[in-house]
């Protein structure tokens, strides 16, 4: 971990960067240098802060801390980033690096950005007066567990037995997810089972019992240590020939069935944007958690073809699009 560059102006502590002194942003990640590189992610960052007039590497510097989908690194991380003493932290990868970050400082500023109700969990006091230090950017992601076993019902209506893989280390994204797909899959007359991996090795496990349970549809939560191992279970789905449903575009793109969630593309532009305003001064107090409603559909209909599946027309026409 090297440090990039200097902090920042606007009362916030100083260091010096080939003699300039410019702001640094803290960026802690519940991923890696990988999965953060996605490029409609990082591109999407570095445009928002773009048109607030910042250029990483001319004036401004990022510090990268990533966790590696190791949440109980978080705390040491954000440690080091407030000893830095960076301008801003840029929070992503859901609600554990988030808490962490308000764990660690009640003085530098905190943007995050993550799927879910921060107000549902206490990270901030409302929407409209966040409160403190905190606020950021919201996307609708573990709201849309339900819609999510919808349309693979849609898909796959003879499909009674169900599971859903969830990271048991992401406690927040555990309950919320499982409590709401136990509603819709009662509803449906399905029955679910909860499936746990927090390693590759553990998500292996997770497929064998899939198909002992002979569950003949799988939702993938929305997690970063899935992200960061898309591939491999992509492949173990195509292997055990289960539909399976995730909440980020780069599934499919890998070779997925099919995903329903945020467009990260615009969450993280979001993000930037709020970064830009207090790296100008605006106190995070004065900005609202700001809420990234759009959401896409995307469908692999090659994949559907190898599992031997027809997608319906009603969700060929819901696509926002569609990979052959």
């Amino acid at each position: 971990m090297s440090l990039i560059g200097g902090a920042a102006a606007l009362g916030w502590p100083l260091v010096t960067r080939a003699q300039q002194r410019i702001p640094v942003i803290g960026w802690l990640s519940a991923g890696s240098a990988e999965s953060d590189n996605i490029p409609a992610r990082l591109i999407a960052f570095r445009r928002g802060l773009s048109d607030a007039g910042y250029v990483e590497g001319e004036n401004v510097a990022i510090e990268y801390r990533w966790a590696e989908s190791q949440y109980d690194r978080a705390p040491d991380l954000v440690a080091d980033l407030v000893r830095r003493q960076v301008s801003v932290i840029f929070a992503v990868g859901g609600f554990p690096m988030a808490f962490a970050a308000k764990a660690a400082t009640t003085t530098i500023p905190i943007i995050f950005n993550l799927g879910g109700d921060p107000v549902q969990l206490g990270l901030v006091a409302s929407l409209n007066r966040p409160g403190g230090n905190v606020t950021g950017v919201a996307e609708l992601a573990t709201e849309l567990a339900g819609k999510r076993l919808d349309l693979l019902h849609e898909l796959v209506p003879a499909a009674a037995v169900v599971a859903l893989l969830v990271n048991p280390t992401n406690t927040a994204n555990r309950e919320l997810e499982t409590s709401s797909l136990r509603d819709v899959a009662n509803s449906l007359g399905l029955q679910l089972h909860v499936l746990s991996a927090s390693s590759a090795g553990e998500i292996d496990a997770a497929f064998a019992t899939l198909a002992e349970l002979r569950a003949s549809a799988l939702i993938v939560s929305v997690d970063t240590l899935f992200t960061s191992q898309r591939t491999q279970i992509v492949a173990l789905a195509a292997r055990h020939a289960v539909p399976a449903i995730y909440g980020w575009r780069e599934y499919p793109a890998e070779g997925g069935l099919m995903s329903y969630g945020p467009n990260l593309a615009d969450s993280y532009r979001l993000a930037a944007v709020y970064v830009a305003k207090i790296l100008k001064g605006t106190s995070p107090a004065d900005l609202p958690v700001e809420q990234s409603v759009k959401i896409e559909l995307v469908i692999n209909l090659k994949t559907a073809k190898t599992l031997g599946l027809t997608i319906p027309l009603t969700i060929i026409g819901r696509a926002d699009e569609v990979i052959e």
